[in-house]
């Protein structure tokens, strides 16, 4: 299972409508995908700016390429976003989920 990260900063007052663009978009365009096996966005509020985090977890880079095409380290680009971001990675992070463990 591969772990995608992508993060970007928005202004405090925009956080939640972008929270909520990035919800009903980005998202729900993941959680449909084949492979895709979950999708969740973290925010962190610092002052004057909110940083956000994506982060979807995926069968393998092969299920990712059906979203992606074939460069999956470049983050995909949403116009409706650009409106809100103030920083964003153009890159996006990959993690081998090496495992987990559920308590009891």
């Amino acid at each position: 299972m591969i772990a995608r990260i992508w993060t970007g900063v928005v202004r405090r007052e925009d956080a939640d409508a972008y929270a909520a663009r990035a919800l009903d978009d980005g998202l729900a365009a993941y959680a449909a995908m084949p492979g895709n096996r979950g999708a969740w966005i973290l925010r962190r509020d610092d002052g004057a700016h909110s940083e956000f985090v994506a982060f979807s977890l995926w069968d393998s880079l092969d299920a990712l390429r059906a979203l992606t095409g074939e460069d999956v380290e470049t983050s995909l680009r949403y116009p409706e976003g650009d409106r809100y971001l103030i920083e964003r990675d153009t890159t996006v992070w990959h993690y081998e989920v090496a495992g987990s463990k559920r308590p009891g």
